[in-house]
């Protein structure tokens, strides 16, 4: 077995590894859609910086069997950062499962020899993700703190779920199921050919029903929806997501994007005309119904700790940030951890603030 490690720089190049990365995504089972080519690429277009870009690849006998993702940055430290950015709820590398410590070792070096500079700051790795094998061989400075939090369910039919409701909750959810059966709502999976128009339309009912309140703005603009058109089309081809639509006497009254692994399946976006809410109709029961069709491993709720995901009693589970550095770069790692350190801090204040009414009405 010949082990080979590159560094691919050129969009061009990343363009053309759809193939072989969709192979290797597929013999990595903690692998999520946030590592799909897709996704990904699609982002990089959106949201990339000439000159930046820096996959770490590594070929057995010229078959692809790991890749590191990346993007340069240079604040607040020079760092190697996942591609995906803040609007992708996990981050990953990848490594075919069936290539064992050599094809992870081989990775762990390219990504040393890369990193000459730069801290790697892997963020929002799902606990038991492939970094964890790399960090776990890496031979520099390295520290290991927490990232977000995302909330789980297990992979089981709505029915199952009520079921792990207190009795009166589950009364309350069944009525509601009744509710949206007697309107009529109609639920519709999206063929791939026809994914760009009913994304759109997710869009549309987003930005709509969050007119007037306090809103992800991110989602609101054009650069994220042409990413959001452009990626999931593929992912739909290929397995990786579900669009839904529901419709009402005749109408789109809701679209929502499920995105889709092995190993876990997420309720990603949604639009909601407010009329459902007009019509009495539980719009995240409704969404959640849908999402059980299709969950498998896991059901997430991806990150966020709102109030209406707990009404389904779901663990939390902590994503990782995994730091790494050479002995030349440890000082960039120092303040890295206490720049987190600062941050949760900063977080702890403003919370006990507002526990004694800071926050206002």
């Amino acid at each position: 077995m010949t082990y080979t490690t590159e560094l691919v720089t050129d969009e061009t190049a990343f363009a053309g590894l759809g193939p072989d990365w969709a192979r290797l995504q597929g013999s990595c089972a903690t692998a999520t859609p946030f590592q799909s080519h897709a996704w990904l690429h699609s982002w990089w277009l959106s949201y990339g910086s000439p000159g930046r870009l820096r996959l770490v690849l590594v070929r057995e006998d010229g078959e692809l069997v790991g890749a590191a993702p990346l993007m340069l940055v240079r604040r607040p430290v020079p760092a190697l950062v996942p591609l995906g950015g803040a609007i992708s709820d996990y981050g990953d590398v990848l490594l075919d499962d069936g290539r064992g410590e050599p094809a992870v070792a081989a990775l762990t070096e390219g990504l040393a020899a890369c990193a000459r500079t730069a801290l790697v700051d892997l963020r929002e790795v799902r606990p038991g993700g492939a970094a964890e094998r790399v960090y776990d061989r890496w031979r520099g400075p390295r520290r290991r703190v927490a990232d977000s939090t995302c909330l789980e369910l297990p992979a089981v039919p709505m029915d199952e779920l009520v079921a792990r409701l207190p009795s009166a909750k589950a009364q309350r959810v069944r009525a509601k199921l009744r509710k949206l059966s007697a309107l009529g709502v109609e639920r519709h999976v999206v063929e791939p050919d026809e994914v760009d128009k009913a994304l759109r339309r997710l869009l549309e009912l987003h930005q709509l029903q969050w007119q007037g309140r306090k809103v992800t703005s991110e989602h609101l603009r054009e650069r994220f929806g042409t990413h959001l058109v452009r990626a999931v089309g593929p992912m739909v081809a290929a397995g990786d997501a579900v669009v839904t639509e529901f419709r009402l006497d005749e109408d789109v009254v809701a679209v929502d994007l499920t995105l889709l692994s092995r190993c876990l399946a997420g309720g990603y976006l949604y639009g909601a005309h407010p009329c459902l809410r007009e019509r009495k109709a539980d719009v995240a029961v409704m969404l959640l119904d849908a999402c059980t069709r299709h969950a498998r491993g896991t059901l997430s709720l991806l990150r966020g700790n709102e109030p209406y995901k707990h009404h389904w009693r779901p663990e939390p589970v902590v994503n990782q940030r995994l730091l790494l550095a050479r002995r030349r770069t440890a000082p960039l790692l120092a303040a890295a951890v206490c720049d987190v350190a600062a941050r949760g801090r900063g977080k702890q204040l403003v919370r006990k603030w507002r526990e004694r009414g800071g926050g206002g009405p």
